[in-house]
């Protein structure tokens, strides 16, 4: 085993602080990879503090890991020694049902097995993530970093990337289309590259006023400030695609009157409950639909479609040690976008 210095919790009221993890040599198909930077992501901040349920302590955060490879197993055929490769939200899947057959193994049957926060196929050894020096992955859930991107702007793509390029892509956002992204934060500064990358006329609908030259900024065509309900009857029937980002509630209903006959509306963002009325989607015959980031292929797409179109995340590096100052300037919406911890920091 391989003893790791990483930060972790060890509780869901401690903050994070230096703890080290066994990492297991690289087995036939597993490659060591030297961590160079993880992003930081808003569940990141849920998980350690058990706001969804069922965390597992101690836990290492970190699912946008970019790192080199250090080692490889004697059967490894796709990795060398020195590519530069990443790891995103999940290290393992059965790899035998029909989601996993499809390439979609974020939906595999039995569970996929997430970075962090989880468990090894066996059911009882812990996944420890990126917060660390070094990760033991097997090589099929390993991803390749094209040549020339900026790391540290790379790191986030393995999470916020995918998870809004999968549903631009999937419903067939295209040159031309008229496309709302609701909320401008991780995902939706994300969501307005990918989108203006693809050909779109891209609007941010932002409840903040304030968001309005940073959207522009960043590519957007338009903005329109949400704080004033007069907009969503100005708009209405305007967008071929809308999508939501926001994980605070919110009234769908709203948003839906603003697509087009045909429309569709997807969520990325996981908010409270909220009452959903049928007359939106009946009467317009829009539909309503959810996404959850990206199967390997997938997530490899994301990544080349970035590197050809010169999208990045727009990020703010750290040293390890200012991670709980972090978390808290995350809660006050206090980045712009994205915190990556440069993982040299950790020694």
């Amino acid at each position: 085993m391989l003893k790791t210095p990483a930060y972790a919790a060890a509780s869901p009221t401690t903050p994070l602080a230096p703890f080290a993890v066994e990492r297991r040599e690289p087995g036939p198909h597993d490659v060591l990879i030297d961590i160079l930077y993880c992003g930081v992501c808003h569940s990141d901040i849920h998980q350690v503090r058990d706001e969804w349920g069922g965390s597992i302590f101690p836990m290492v955060p970190g699912h946008e890991i970019v790192g080199r490879v250090a080692q490889v197993g004697g059967h490894v055929e796709k990795w060398q020694v020195g590519d530069i490769v990443g790891v995103g939200c999940f290290i393992d899947s059965c790899r035998e049902c029909e989601a996993c057959r499809d390439g979609e193994e974020q939906f595999c049957e039995k569970g996929m097995n997430a970075t962090y926060n989880s468990y090894e196929r066996d059911g009882k050894t812990p996944t420890y993530g990126g917060y660390s020096t070094r990760i033991t992955v097997d090589e099929g859930y390993v991803l390749r970093i094209p040549a020339g991107m900026p790391l540290e702007r790379v790191a986030p793509l393995l999470c916020a990337g995918i998870t809004t390029y999968s549903p631009l892509s999937r419903f067939g956002v295209k040159a031309g289309d008229e496309v709302a992204v609701v909320g401008l934060g991780g995902l939706g500064h994300m969501g307005v590259k990918i989108a203006k990358a693809m050909g779109a006329r891209v609007t941010v609908l932002s409840h903040s006023l304030t968001k309005r030259e940073d959207a522009l900024r960043l590519g957007a065509d338009d903005f329109i400030a949400t704080s004033d309900e007069r907009v969503f009857k100005e708009n209405a029937k305007r967008f071929d695609f809308i999508l939501d980002t926001i994980s605070a509630q919110h009234d769908y209903n709203a948003f839906l009157g603003m697509l087009r006959r045909d429309g569709t509306m997807v969520l990325v963002g996981l908010p409270e409950p909220t009452l959903l009325s049928a007359a939106p989607l009946i009467m317009q015959r829009r539909r309503l639909a959810g996404s959850l980031i990206g199967g390997i292929r997938e997530t490899q797409e994301m990544l080349d479609f970035c590197a050809e179109h010169g999208v990045a995340s727009d990020v703010e590096v750290i040293p390890i040690q200012r991670i709980n100052e972090a978390y808290e300037r995350m809660l006050k919406s206090d980045v712009r976008y994205r915190f990556v911890i440069d993982m040299a920091s950790l020694g």
